[in-house]
């Protein structure tokens, strides 16, 4: 399925849609329900539009009071809409969005639209399902399993990796999960490689004794004299071999098991010039781990800043060396992201995180367009408003920071984290605006849930301390 863009629709389908955002942001939730389903009945290719009703459904949901004695029918409707997968995917689809509306977080719903979605051709819808059961518990293996799978089949290598990461990370023993994300690995190798026509990873090395032993190898956890000699024995077989890719790789992988950063990024960049940069896994090695080493070292200047004061004849230079880090640590996420970004223009997520990036840098004019954009990503638009809001106000532009921290803070009922820090910034801006009383409401809304938060405890004791001087 070839996922269409708001671009794509056609003049009354973009009017609805407009009409349908516009509702969303005034808070209209019902009617911008009303409208949205209509567009997808008309172009279920729009998955940017199933993304927002999807949100919307569950702000609204979170919202609405449900009785006690409210029974679902959610059950029965699911039972139809499976018995109507096999002769029309695309009514059922349908059938299972009227459930949707009600129940957004349904599994058995959710399932069966990825289902559906699947028997339709519309695989990216099936990949929504699943994501959006992930989105209420992200530590649920079985769907985690069934989202690998569907990654797989969609031949997204590079993605189904990450997915059985997060399985591993949740359970080290899922054998499954260990052998699948294996094989994806080296799919993705293949594919990024150009080496299609290979039947297996074995195909890629000319040398079948060599593949036994690198495969052996990467099984096991080297320490000490024993790991010194394989990076030894392995170096020597490179002297042979310069060009071999495989054995620039290994010795990248040894000595980031030595936790010698420096020259595994050497090697891994070795490794990745040699394949032309065609093996997006190793370009993406190398920024990860100068990544790595650029957080130790912030980590070892924040410790001694904070365990020394500004009297310190270091303290000024180690200052100057910790921003120096965080500038190239900022830079090298914005070089990344903008390349994934000229990969999948259309990928909201991914505005998303060059937008923070952005922001992580100071380049909060740069990164106002691309958050911008990335509030219609269902799943990150209360992220992007508040960086959003940010910027704003680091630009001066206070009263579209307080816009944008009022309209979030409307979208989240419960004082969760994400609240708390929308709370508080609007609370700082309504301070720089010397508008107090309002900056006072906004950390006390925060107070009465959480006293350590920040500094919300000093500035609300404080105000009451001030009123019994005055009086």
């Amino acid at each position: 399925m070839a996922v269409k863009t708001e671009k794509e629709l056609n003049e009354a389908q973009r009017n609805l849609w407009l009409k349908a955002v516009a509702a969303v942001e005034l808070r209209n939730l019902g009617y911008a329900i009303s409208l949205l389903p209509e567009i997808l009945k008309q172009e279920p290719q729009f998955l940017t539009g199933r993304q927002l009703l999807r949100r919307t459904e569950v702000t609204k949901n979170r919202s609405s009071k449900r009785s006690f004695f409210n029974i679902s029918t959610a059950p029965i409707a699911v039972m139809k809409a499976q018995r109507e997968i096999r002769k029309d995917p695309k009514r059922a689809i349908q059938m299972l969005e009227k459930v949707l509306e009600d129940e957004p977080y349904n599994r058995q719903a959710n399932l069966a639209l990825k289902e559906a979605a699947t028997a339709a051709g519309w695989s990216e819808i099936g990949v929504f399902a699943l994501r959006t059961l992930l989105e209420e518990n992200p530590r649920d293996v079985k769907v985690l399993h069934e989202l690998g799978r569907l990654y797989h089949e969609l031949g997204e290598n590079d993605q189904e990796v990450e997915v059985y990461n997060q399985i591993i990370e949740i359970n080290p023993l899922d054998a499954e999960a260990v052998r699948l994300g294996k094989d994806a690995a080296a799919h993705a190798s293949m594919k990024s490689g150009g080496w299609t026509q290979a039947e297996s990873y074995r195909e890629l090395i000319k040398d079948k004794e060599m593949a036994i032993s690198l495969e052996q190898q990467s099984r096991m956890r080297l320490s000490g004299e024993s790991l010194q000699q394989q990076i030894a024995e392995t170096f020597a077989r490179h002297k042979a071999e310069p060009t071999n890719v495989d054995l620039a790789r290994r010795l990248g992988a040894l000595n980031e098991q030595k936790e010698d950063f420096e020259a595994a990024i050497r090697w891994y960049q070795y490794a990745a010039d040699l394949t032309k940069g065609a093996d997006t896994g190793l370009v993406r090695k190398v920024s990860d781990l100068k990544i790595k080493c650029l957080e130790r070292e912030i980590a070892a200047h924040e410790e001694f800043l904070s365990a020394h004061d500004a009297t310190h004849e270091l303290h000024p230079k180690k200052s100057e060396d910790l921003n120096a880090a965080k500038t190239k640590r900022a830079e090298i996420l914005i070089a990344d992201a903008l390349e994934r970004v000229a990969r999948n223009p259309t990928d909201l997520q991914l505005r998303f995180e060059l937008g923070e990036h952005f922001v992580g840098a100071r380049r909060f004019r740069e990164a106002v367009p691309e958050l911008q954009r990335a509030r219609q990503n269902p799943h990150a638009r209360l992220k992007a408003m508040n960086l959003l809001g940010c910027c704003y106000g680091e630009l001066g532009m206070l009263d579209l920071a307080i816009k944008q921290f009022e309209e979030a803070s409307k979208e989240i009922l419960p004082m969760d984290a994400m609240k708390k820090e929308i709370v508080y910034n609007l609370g700082l801006v309504y301070e720089r605006m010397d508008e107090r009383e309002k900056s006072l409401a906004c950390m006390k809304q925060i107070y009465e849930v959480e006293h350590g938060y920040r500094d919300v405890a000093t500035r609300v004791e404080s105000s009451y301390k001030q009123n019994i001087t005055e009086i």
